[in-house]
């Protein structure tokens, strides 16, 4: 079997924990910040975990 290559914009947003769960950064924190309260931006900060239906798609894009 040939090796599979790793999807390098999925790299770049996903990270796997040692436990097999994948992170992600969370959307809408990068701009136009000035209309959001402080109490959303707060709760934007850190990261989260991807969805159970979204998982097996990623790991197909990050096969190593």
């Amino acid at each position: 079997m040939p090796k599979l290559k790793t999807k390098r914009g999925a790299a770049k947003r996903f990270r796997k924990r040692a436990g097999g769960s994948i992170k992600r950064g969370k959307a809408f924190a990068r701009h136009i910040l000035t209309k959001k309260n402080t109490k959303r931006k707060r709760h934007l900060r850190g990261g989260a975990g991807v969805h159970d239906a979204d998982k097996r798609s990623v790991n197909v894009m990050l096969p190593y």
